[in-house]
């Protein structure tokens, strides 16, 4: 450590030794707290007697060494010793006396008894004596034994005229008996040197000096706060920021100031330690629990010790001013010290009526539940930790009671109670604790409340058969609560999951009816989002579930009924109401550190944006809900945003990226609810998109069969049927195609925009161009109402195509670029041709002046037909006019381009001015009928 800003120190030190340089002995005693420099001055101050040739003399003295006579003044002599033995003046053996070259036989005498030290004085006093200044300098002089502190004495009391200066280090404090060395001291004539705790001011130039530049001043503070102007941790936090990092920052507690922080813990007395350590494990409590109880300590020893702790910069007060510190203190302890003081503080906590999580800290660190009141604090305190979302420390108080309890109906409540907290940021932590559950579950022997966690945790792993038995157990209901629990269980049962999906049991009893009462029993949420599925969607209806969203409480029992209702809200034409009340929702479980819900949360959104056509956010949603938790923690809900991720990266045309997510492994029960089915809808698109019409059809085909033979209610819903209409399309069955379209669009109730623009869409695609267009503009106006510029953008370059094929090129240009203007807000490739973008051709050799020589539409379409070779009638029979009207076209035609007749006509600026198409593009969008 250097030193630094302690100039006018140095110069006390340096003109005290002129005086006793000219024969006028001097007392200079430094004092300061410890770890503020008092050692280093002393060094930094006898490096500068280097060339005055004085004879310097260091000893330091201990506290482990104050009971052995002549301790520090043997190592004075022996250091006289080894310094005579150096220099050509003296012999060292005529001048050191025996006794007190091993001071430690001498015994423990009293100092009057003791003859020692009068010797050594004389040693010391024809030191004194010779041609060069004697310097006797003492570190930690308050420690000092009694006979060493008569001999310092003796040699200032008979060295006031001779050429000797003595300074004493001491800290300024002292123990519960006082430091008769200090005292001593004091009596003596003398000059003090205070080093009191640098200045922020002091402590920033230290930093600048360190760095080479000034520092802000934030940095300076932050300094200066942590360690009070204490060099000695100061220099500590240099040295670990140094490590760290190579500019100077703010200050890092690492090794170094570790390190630091113990030697100044060890320099005081053993009281002093334990006061230390007490207040480490009170932490914030250390101004309410009588510290000298813990430390065993009186209350004046208490105050000296944290007088003591402030002044060499490691309290504020009562409190560490590093939590570093603190940690450092208590890791010092063994660990069986160290635990039975959290225990005691938990005692005395608790005998104070301090609150649950107080006491039940302590208990925690002590790993004690005491007899009669420990399990009652500690399941109180995790309540109260759960409720604040402090799931780890819920987790661990009622881990300590689950581990001490032997009655059976209590360790199944304590399981389901750590199973609901740990399933907050880790589903899969939470497993243990309910598999053993299952047959309590089916049993009845487990609450409404605690059954219905078994239930979820056995639904979120796909387990529908025991999930449907467990639901048996909930029908008789003894409570209103009891009841909502049932209704919102059983909703989110069929609704959510889709697990009407039946299982090779018979089926449950009492099943049919809880299903007719659990709209009407749920109440709030539950009863408006069956109004929203079960009947027509409207404003007023989504509405009203938004607003029940907005005042709903997250927790563990409805954050299914949450997702699904936001889904509901969602496909009912309403993403953008779902996607401002999913933000919400977000971000209050973002700041409730609720992991699982982020990602359940994380996944709709994404699905939202799907929704809304906006495939990138979908895109990058999905897979940072996906990345939210580990695959087992997932379950069968992994479906939920792997397939939203596959779909919006087919969408993109990042088909590498799509393929690499259909490669994670997913749960073979995922198949039996509504996720599976979603996943195979997902992969059967990205199949289509990849020219694999077969593998496709096989996935809807599925997708069909899964759901005919489960719920029927969720069929409208999921529009698997244009998904067979589509991969028929692409196989060439456009009969087959229709059929499932057209029965896709007569399903009863009030099936979404959406999915009945999507239909239409592909009923369009089996007829002819005429009646194609008109469905497609049908389909349009659908999208457009329910937000969907995806599919919007798709709609419009089948548009484009129908009126391309019905040689209404202008239309089928504007309609074209209508679609890119769709792609472009997506962010996706344009779904039509790049040929039709292009502004039409003025045709050859028209003259500018007269503006451009352009034929319509209906000119172009007879003068195109005229070229190939077409008679008149045939044209008007081909286009459904008189030969009239054909006539008087091509009059227009010849007079526009120049020509005589027909044989004339400029085939070439005809292939400008009609729009070539790619193959590719031609064969999707051209009509099937």
């Amino acid at each position: 450590m250097h030193l630094f800003g302690r100039t006018r120190e140095l110069q006390a030190l340096g003109e005290a030794f002129a005086d006793s340089a000219r024969g006028h002995g001097r007392l200079v005693i430094i004092t300061g707290g410890p770890g503020s420099g008092k050692t280093q001055l002393v060094h930094e101050f006898l490096t500068t007697l280097n060339s005055t040739g004085a004879r310097i003399l260091t000893g330091s003295a201990g506290w482990a060494e104050r009971d052995q006579p002549m301790s520090l003044a043997g190592q004075l002599l022996r250091n006289a010793e080894a310094e005579c033995a150096m220099s050509h003046h003296a012999r060292p053996a005529a001048h050191i006396p025996g006794d007190v070259r091993r001071p430690a036989d001498s015994g423990h005498r009293p100092v009057g008894a003791f003859d020692g030290h009068e010797s050594a004085t004389e040693t010391l006093l024809r030191l004194a004596g010779g041609d060069r200044p004697l310097v006797v300098a003492v570190d930690d002089a308050h420690a000092m034994d009694r006979a060493s502190l008569q001999t310092i004495v003796h040699l200032l009391h008979r060295g006031r005229s001779r050429r000797v200066l003595v300074v004493c280090a001491t800290s300024g404090h002292f123990g519960e008996t006082r430091s008769p060395a200090h005292t001593e001291l004091l009596r003596q004539p003398h000059r003090r040197v205070r080093l009191a705790p640098l200045s922020a001011a002091s402590v920033g130039e230290l930093l600048a000096a360190q760095a080479g530049r000034p520092l802000p001043g934030h940095v300076r503070d932050a300094y200066h706060r942590a360690t009070a102007g204490s060099p000695l941790l100061i220099h500590a936090l240099l040295d670990d920021s140094a490590h760290f990092a190579p500019e100077i920052g703010p200050p890092i507690a690492g090794a170094a100031y570790r390190q630091a922080v113990l030697s100044l813990l060890h320099r005081g007395e053993p009281g002093h330690v334990r006061v230390a350590r007490a207040l480490a494990a009170l932490g914030a409590l250390a101004g309410t629990v009588p510290v000298g109880d813990l430390a065993g300590t009186t209350p004046a020893g208490t105050q000296e010790a944290v007088d003591v702790l402030n002044s060499s910069g490691l309290l504020d007060g009562h409190a560490f001013r590093h939590p570093t510190a603190a940690a450092a203190v208590l890791e010092d302890m063994e660990a069986a010290a160290r635990t039975r003081l959290h225990g005691r503080i938990a005692q005395m906590l608790y005998r104070s009526g301090a609150p649950a999580v107080e006491v039940a800290h302590h208990l925690r660190l002590a790993d004690l539940v005491p007899a009669g009141w420990g399990a009652g604090v500690l399941r109180t305190a995790a309540e109260q930790a759960l409720a604040a979302d402090d799931v780890e420390r819920c987790t661990d108080y009622l881990g300590l009671v689950l581990r001490d309890c032997t009655d059976e109906q209590e360790r199944h409540a304590l399981s389901v109670a750590l199973a609901r907290a740990e399933w907050r940021t880790n589903p899969a932590a939470a497993a243990p604790h309910l598999e053993p559950l299952r047959e309590a579950a089916l049993a009845g022997d487990l609450s409404m409340r605690d059954a219905a966690t078994v239930l979820r945790y056995l639904l979120w792993q796909g387990d529908t058969e025991l999930a449907a038995q467990a639901v048996a157990t909930l029908v008789h209901a003894h409570s209103a609560a009891d009841a909502q629990i049932v209704a919102e269980v059983e909703f989110v049962r069929q609704w959510f999951y889709g697990v009407a999906l039946p299982g090779k049991g018979a089926p449950v009893a009492g099943l049919d009816r809880r299903r007719r009462q659990a709209h009407a029993g749920a109440g709030g949420l539950a009863a408006r989002v069956a109004a929203l599925i079960g009947g027509e969607a409207t404003d007023d209806s989504a509405a009203a579930v938004a607003q029940a969203l907005q005042g709903h409480q997250l927790d563990h029992l409805n954050l299914e009924l949450v997702a699904m209702s936001l889904l509901a809200v969602a496909h009912a034409d309403r993403p953008a109401i779902a996607a401002e009340a999913c933000d919400a929702l977000l971000e209050r479980a973002e700041e409730r550190r609720a992991t699982t819900w982020q990602a359940l949360l994380g996944s709709i959104r994404a699905e939202i944006a799907l929704l809304q056509g906006d495939v990138t956010t979908a895109a990058q949603g999905a897979l940072t809900a996906l990345g939210t938790l580990r695959a087992e923690s997932w379950g069968v809900l992994i479906g939920l945003p792997l397939s939203t991720a596959i779909s919006a990266h087919t969408a993109l045309g990042s088909y590498d990226e799509a393929e690499e997510l259909l490669k994670h492994d997913v749960p073979e029960p995922m198949f039996r609810t509504v996720f599976g089915i979603q996943y195979l809808r997902a992969r059967g698109h990205h199949f289509l998109a990849t020219d694999r019409p077969f593998a496709a059809l096989g996935d809807f085909e599925t997708c069909g069969r899964l759901l005919r033979e489960g719920n029927p209610s969720l069929q409208k819903g999921i529009p698997w049927r244009s998904d067979l209409a589509l991969a028929n399309l692409r196989i060439g069955k456009a009969r087959t195609a229709r059929e499932w379209a057209e029965e896709q669009l007569g399903l009863p109730g009030g099936h979404s925009s959406r999915a009945r623009a999507m239909a239409l869409r592909l009923l369009a695609a089996t007829c002819k161009p005429h009646r194609r267009a008109s469905l497609l503009r049908e389909s349009i106006d659908l999208l457009k109402a329910c937000g969907d510029r995806y599919a919007l953008a798709q709609a419009y370059a089948d548009l484009s195509a129908a009126h391309y094929e019905l040689g209404e090129y202008a239309r089928a240009r504007l309609v074209a670029r209508q679609a890119a203007r769709e792609a472009e807000a997506c962010r996706i490739e344009s779904p039509v041709d790049a040929h039709l973008l292009e502004d039409p051709v003025r045709a050859d050799g028209a003259d500018s002046d007269a503006g451009p020589a352009i034929l319509s539409d209906a000119e172009c379409r007879v003068a195109g037909l005229a070229a190939l070779g077409y008679t008149n009638r045939e044209i008007s029979a081909r286009l459904h006019v008189t030969i009239s009207t054909v006539e008087q076209h091509l009059t227009r035609v010849y007079r526009k381009l120049n020509v005589a007749n027909r044989s004339e006509l400029p085939s070439k600026m005809l292939d400008h001015r009609i729009p070539k198409l790619s193959d590719r593009w031609a064969s999707t969008h051209s009509s099937a009928g």
